[in-house]
């Protein structure tokens, strides 16, 4: 450990040294940027997908602040930002987000507003992978009784169209796609439609070599599995899921890797395991260089691990 040491200068020298020794040796960290400043950064963005993630971050902080008011009026703001005609790359992504904000705040009307606009602008995705995982991530908040808008036919109409697109999607990257789909059918409630799908996933999943994508596949199907009640099937996938995960040499890919393999185990019951596999990819997303993404995937574990470890404490 370093040591600051102390010099019988002069006072303000001393007052200086313990300045010092309060910022370099107490590992005091400096106070993360506050509301205000968000809001304010978020008011002065000029691209309208910067504005609405700027006003999504701003929400979410007020959230945790207990300041609903402010949050859901940050939400509109952000579902305003993208109101005009944009490029569906950009806007899509940011509509689902500000959906699935909107609907945990409990503004579950322009939340499908929000969910409307994505679907319909999904068309101009020409990546068919990225369109099924934003069509899946669609369906699951219209679905989710408990964080979404609880629309089931909404759900089933949207993850039918992710399905359809999944199917057609080249070999290599159809495993990817159909576990979008899967979990999206799982988070909506529609397990039984997500079972259709984990057999078209397992083939898949079959043919596979790079092995983010193999553990992204094996834990999707089986988190199906596992709520399904198909336990053995499900913990068998997970061990097969972890192996794969823990084999990625990029930090970024093991973290999301892990991550997945996590979110499977949770929804098997097992919270603590799943803790632990979300503390191995917390490890691995501090060892992301890029910042941007670093804090992007570091914010995604943790707020997961403070959920789960909130959950055993009841």
């Amino acid at each position: 450990m370093r040591r600051c040491r102390r010099h019988p200068a002069s006072i303000l020298l001393l007052v200086a040294v313990a300045a010092a020794f309060t910022a370099g040796c107490s590992g005091t960290k400096k106070a993360g940027i506050s509301i205000e400043d968000r809001l304010a950064k978020a008011e002065k963005e000029t691209a309208p997908d910067k504005k609405a993630t700027a006003f999504v971050r701003a929400a979410r902080a007020q959230a945790a602040k207990n300041d609903w008011e402010g949050a859901k009026q940050s939400g509109a703001k952000a579902l305003a930002a993208l109101a005009g005609e944009g490029d569906a790359n950009l806007f899509v992504p940011r509509l689902v987000d500000v959906a699935a904000l909107l609907a945990e705040l409990g503004e579950r009307k322009p939340a499908r507003e929000a969910l409307a606009r994505a679907i319909a602008l999904a068309d101009g995705i020409q990546d068919p992978v990225r369109k099924t995982e934003l069509l899946a991530e669609a369906g699951a908040v219209y679905g989710d009784k408990a964080k979404g808008t609880a629309d089931s036919q909404g759900a089933k109409e949207t993850l039918k169209k992710a399905a359809e697109v999944a199917d057609g999607v080249e070999e290599r990257f159809r495993a990817q796609a159909l576990a979008a789909v899967a979990i999206g059918y799982t988070r909506s409630g529609q397990a039984e439609a997500a079972s259709d799908v984990v057999e078209k996933l397992l083939e898949a999943a079959e043919t596979i070599a790079e092995p983010r994508a193999k553990a992204e596949a094996l834990a999707a199907a089986a988190g199906v599995q596992h709520r399904t009640g198909k336990k053995e099937s499900a913990e068998a996938l997970l061990a097969d899921a972890h192996a794969a995960a823990k084999s990625v040499e990029r930090a970024e890919s093991r973290a999301y890797a892990l991550f997945a393999v996590a979110q499977a185990t949770e929804a098997g019951g097992d919270l603590k395991k799943a803790v632990a596999v979300l503390k191995e990819a917390d490890k691995a997303a501090d060892k992301v260089p890029e910042p941007a993404s670093q804090k992007k995937i570091v914010d995604k574990v943790r707020a997961a691990m403070a959920d789960v470890e909130k959950r055993i404490k009841k």
